[in-house]
């Protein structure tokens, strides 16, 4: 009887279990009582929407939400335009020093958000960015900008030479040929792109503790973070924190079928 395709059954098992554990307690948690502080693992007595409803309506999840939406939205535009249009350079140039750059852009993405947060907000503070969105929406937008610019660059490198030629010949400038030509093919990689990277910015929590202080400009992620005070709000928070995935979920659900193309065709041709 052959084991390695049992061992990989058991393994793949494993992981699932792991990953659908912490979602079982936060749904099972969010329908019990407040003050019911049984097993983390026991069914509750009675489904109760309490926690729901406390949530949304006591905790300000809609202010939580709709922050979080624009600034995602715009620091996504940001990532998206700009990490495009530095992909294709890199792209077309394809020499050492396009190399070089996808490196040091590689090497950016190794350092820590936590580590760069006291001279990032002392630049804040002598700019007015504290309490704004544009402060959140560029530096989310700057740290999502290596990911873009590393996929774009592999999925345009897979995009024929001659499309380029027969585009300047045609008369089109550099500029024309990327809006017109290679633009319109970048629709599955731009998804993987917009789920990637809108994950991360959408589940943004350092740069909004430290950059909107204020409780009307709470993220969705400080807001959750709002109810472990002293006394921690376990089931209170596991309503908002499914309440705060519920919108990225439904977005990758929508998105599903570009984003493994994307991821696909980014890695493989």
């Amino acid at each position: 009887m052959p084991w390695k395709p049992i061992l990989w059954y058991v393994a793949s098992l494993f992981i699932i279990c792991l990953h659908t554990f912490p979602i079982y307690i936060t749904v099972v948690a969010s329908f019990k009582n407040i003050r019911d502080f049984s097993s983390k693992w026991a069914l509750p007595d009675q489904i109760l929407l309490e926690n729901y409803q406390s949530a949304i309506y006591d905790g300000g999840f809609y202010s939580a939400l709709s922050n979080t939406i624009i600034i995602t939205a715009f620091a996504m535009l940001i990532v998206i335009i700009v990490g495009a249009m530095t992909g294709y350079v890199l792209a077309r140039l394809n020499n050492r020093i396009s190399n070089f750059v996808i490196l040091a852009t590689l090497g950016v993405m190794m350092v820590p958000t936590i580590s760069l947060i006291v001279p990032l907000y002392r630049i804040m503070m002598m700019v007015g960015g504290i309490n704004t969105y544009w402060a959140v929406i560029v530096l989310a937008a700057t740290y999502q900008l290596p990911l873009a610019v590393f996929v774009y660059t592999n999925f345009i490198k897979t995009i024929p030479w001659a499309l380029d030629e027969a585009a300047e010949i045609d008369g089109c400038r550099p500029v024309s040929t990327f809006v017109r030509i290679i633009l319109p093919q970048l629709g599955p990689v731009t998804t993987t792109v917009t789920i990637l990277a809108g994950v991360k910015i959408f589940n943004e929590y350092v740069f909004a503790l430290y950059f909107l202080q204020s409780a009307n400009m709470r993220m969705v992620t400080t807001y959750v973070s709002s109810f472990f005070n002293e006394v921690p709000y376990i089931n209170q928070a596991s309503a908002a924190a499914l309440l705060g995935a519920l919108p990225i979920v439904l977005v990758y659900i929508l998105l599903q079928k570009w984003f493994v193309a994307g991821a696909m065709d980014s890695s493989v041709k």
